[in-house]
């Protein structure tokens, strides 16, 4: 008898620990979620605030140019640099990610052991927080409106599509690139949960390419600038 209620109450025990660890598990993974769709908002945020900020310096550019009576060699240079249409070298990082090689246990998701589109946007926020002046990914040159979203097994940027591994280039203060994607509890940390990998390479002589995609506007129009509403 003694025995029948020990094997109950370790049955008993057994299923409060499996229902206690589905719990854990399940909240997890609401969270997993919720900050996924969090980090798609900050991410199309920090776009859209860069590609603004872009249009704002180029307008007054352009501004100083008209006041001036023409433009220079020198000028023009500089607004096709500010552009991302000359391709530019300099110090910085090249970043290398690949899909994880440890293989999905029993019941997990293989998905969170492949790369996917918003763990190359953290590494490019965390490069652009840095104040990295230019970026490329797989020798695709990031401006304001460039699109980095997964496209079947493949992600597309600039909507031509690559596969891992991934060659992220930034030029800027190395050491200040590197430590954005090192610090505690960073993206190069989370992604190494999951066994992904990232290596980070410093160099004195980064190169980037041009960007090479289309930069007229259908719709838009050129006209005076307005007052907020209010």
């Amino acid at each position: 008898m003694q025995h029948l209620q020990k094997g109950s109450w370790s049955i008993a025990f057994v299923c409060v620990l499996l229902g206690f660890m589905i719990a854990v598990q399940f909240k997890t993974t609401r969270s997993r979620d919720a900050s996924v769709s969090m980090q798609r908002v900050e991410d199309l945020s920090a776009r859209l605030t860069a590609a603004e900020k872009e249009r704002d310096e180029l307008k007054d550019e352009l501004e100083a140019l008209k006041t001036t009576g023409g433009s220079t060699s020198d000028s023009d240079d500089m607004l096709r640099m500010r552009a991302s249409l000359t391709a530019l070298t300099g110090p910085g990082v090249i970043v290398r990610l690949d899909d994880s090689t440890v293989k999905a246990k029993t019941g997990e998701n293989p998905n969170l052991y492949l790369i996917h589109d918003d763990d190359l946007l953290k590494v490019i926020n965390e490069l652009r927080a840095a104040g990295a002046e230019a970026i490329s990914v797989n020798g695709q040159r990031l401006i304001g409106t460039s699109e980095i979203r997964c496209a079947g097994p493949t992600l597309s940027v600039n909507n031509v599509r690559s596969a891992p591994p991934f060659e992220v280039r930034a030029i800027g203060d190395v050491d200040s690139l590197e430590q954005a994607l090192k610090m505690r509890g960073g993206v190069a940390e989370t992604l190494s949960v999951w066994g992904i990998q990232l290596e980070i390479q410093k160099t004195s002589d980064v190169y980037i390419p041009p960007y090479k995609g289309s930069l007229t506007y259908t719709y838009a129009q050129e006209t005076e600038e307005q007052e907020a509403a209010k």
